[in-house]
C-alpha cells in the first residue's frame, strides 16, 4: 500500500506526529511519503492508496495567516525556546486542501495536534481537515485524531506511541492496495525541504 502524509507544523510537533504515524505504517509494509504542504502538489493524493493530513489547531481550527504570524512573532521573542519549521510562515493547510485534487472517493485520513485540554476549550484542527478532505471527494477511513501538547509545547512520550499505533490501524484499516505511479513522481525535484 502507497500512503502519503502531508502535514502544516509550526514548531516541529506536527512534524514529529506526521514522522511517527508513518512508521506505525512502515512497519505494517507501506510505502509512506512525508511532506510539508510547501512541498506538496495538488495531485500528491490522487496516485496513492491513502492520503494522510494533519496539522496544528490554532484558536480552535486550521491556522490562518494572522494565527501563523502569531506564532512567528512568539517564537521571535527572546527566551520563547521555540523554533520554527522550514517554511512555517507560508501558505498552509487551509490555503492546499481547497486545490487539493478530486479524490473520486480515494481513502483519507486526518489528525491534529492542540493543547492539552478538553476540545470544548482548545478546538480540534483534524475535524476541518475531515470535512474539507471529504468536499474534495476523498472518504475519510477512522475518526480524527488529536495529539496533545504540553502548556511547555512537549510532545510526550505517550503522544508519539498513540501516533505510531495509529498509523499501525491506518494501515490495516485502507487495506493492501496498489498503484501503478510511484508517489515519488509527484513530488517536484526542486522543492527545498
Amino acid at each position: 500500500m502507497r500512503a502519503v502524509i502531508v502535514y502544516e507544523s509550526m514548531y516541529g510537533n506536527t512534524h514529529a506526529i506526521a514522522n511517527a504515524v508513518a512508521e506505525g505504517m512502515r512497519d505494517k509494509a507501506c510505502d509512506v511519503t512525508v511532506l510539508p504542504v510547501h512541498r506538496a502538489t495538488a495531485e500528491c493524493g490522487a496516485h496513492c492508496d491513502l492520503l494522510v493530513v494533519g496539522g496544528p489547531t490554532h484558536v480552535h481550527t486550521l491556522p490562518r495567516p494572522a494565527t501563523r504570524r502569531s506564532a512567528v512573532e512568539a517564537a521571535a521573542k527572546p527566551g520563547s525556546g521555540l523554533s520554527l519549521e522550514p517554511a512555517a510562515e507560508g501558505p498552509g493547510l487551509r490555503e492546499w486542501l481547497p486545490a487539493l485534487a478530486q479524490g473520486d472517493g480515494a481513502q483519507a485520513a486526518a489528525f491534529d495536534t492542540r493543547m492539552e485540554g478538553p476540545t470544548l476549550f482548545t478546538g480540534q484542527a483534524s475535524h476541518g481537515i475531515a470535512q474539507r478532505l471529504r468536499r474534495r471527494g476523498y472518504r475519510v477511513i477512522q475518526p480524527v485524531q488529536s495529539f496533545t501538547v504540553s502548556k511547555q509545547n512537549q510532545l510526550s512520550a505517550e503522544q508519539t506511541e498513540r501516533a505510531r499505533t495509529w498509523g499501525a490501524a491506518l494501515a490495516f484499516s485502507a487495506g493492501p492496495f496498489r498503484h501503478d505511479r510511484p508517489v515519488a513522481d509527484l513530488i517536484p525535484v526542486d522543492a527545498e525541504q
